[in-house]
This record gives structure tokens, C-alpha cells and sequence, in this order.
């Protein structure tokens, strides 16, 4: 498996790459990177209903529409973002843990009390940090999720129309 670290903070950057090793590479890629302030939309969502047009604009925060489904994310240096791009895969392969636990292993050994609840959220006592998603065309998976650790709280609730109890 190949690892690839991005030097960019471009979103639209970012997240085209990962399409660009999708589409491309033959080769399994583990791919890690961090966004400047940006929202990432899932494939089927209707991106006015999940951001704030006004915020966004005034602050002049790109929206990139991403491979995978799942919800919009809010993306900034606060962040780490990791990709696995996976070749011969079943697409029924709906179980998030195969490639969420190398990342709750790490932060385990970091003395971080994190675990997979649900279907593809990472928590830490309780709270939410991390949200996966992931893609199938033939035999490729792509999984990618966020780890937040540094954001500022005030721009996600602003930036985002999302329920408050999540935060």
C-alpha cells in the first residue's frame, strides 16, 4: 500500500486527487491530508440545504462535492482527513471497521479513548470526531473519514445547517 501525504490545502485539490487515484492507480493508496476551510458535500445531497449561502459566501468558504455519500463535512487545519483506496473489494463490504480501526488503533496507542459506534462514526467518550464514508465502482473501495481535533466549533455550527445536538 502506497502512502501519500498531500502538501496542498486546497480542497478542490484534495479532494480531486482522491478521485484521481481512484480513477488511475492500480495500486492500494493510503492518503492523508488537510483542507483549508472548505465544506465537502456528499455526492446525492442537496448542498443549499446543508450549508449556510450566506456565511459561505461572506467568508468566502469553497464547497466541494465529494465521490462518496454520507453527510456534509466541514473542513479546515483542525482536521486531518485520510483516504484508503482499496482494490479487489466486495461492495457489499458495508462494515466500516476494517478501515477505521488502524486509525482508532493509532489513537489507542496515543492514549486516546477512541472506538467505531454506529455504522461509521469514531467517538471519544461518547462525543463525535470523526465521520466515514465510502464508495464503490467494480472491485475499488474508497473510505475516507475525518479526524477533528482543532476546529473551530463557532464555524462548523455557523457553515453547516446541522442539528445543534451534535455539537
Amino acid at each position: 500500500m502506497y502512502i501519500y501525504k498531500s502538501k496542498s490545502h486546497l480542497a478542490n485539490f484534495n479532494i480531486a486527487t482522491e478521485e484521481y487515484i481512484f480513477d488511475n492507480f492500480k495500486e492500494d493508496f493510503f492518503y492523508l491530508y488537510q483542507n483549508d476551510k472548505s465544506i465537502i458535500v456528499g455526492r446525492k445531497q442537496n448542498t443549499l440545504a446543508e450549508i449556510n449561502l450566506d456565511y459561505v459566501k461572506f467568508n468566502k468558504i469553497p464547497v466541494v462535492r465529494r465521490m462518496s455519500g454520507g453527510g456534509a463535512v466541514f473542513h479546515d487545519k483542525g482536521n486531518l482527513n485520510f483516504c484508503f483506496i482499496v482494490h479487489n473489494c466486495n461492495s457489499f463490504e458495508n462494515d466500516f471497521s476494517k478501515y477505521t480501526q488502524p486509525i482508532i488503533d493509532v489513537l489507542v496507542s496515543l492514549g486516546v479513548n477512541a472506538k467505531l459506534e454506529g455504522r461509521n462514526d469514531l467517538l471519544i467518550d461518547g462525543r463525535k470526531f470523526s465521520g466515514n464514508a465510502k464508495y464503490f465502482r467494480g472491485d475499488i473501495l474508497l473510505q475516507h473519514g475525518t479526524l477533528l481535533f482543532d476546529s473551530n466549533i463557532s464555524d462548523i455550527t455557523q457553515a453547516l445547517n446541522a442539528d445543534p445536538m451534535k455539537f
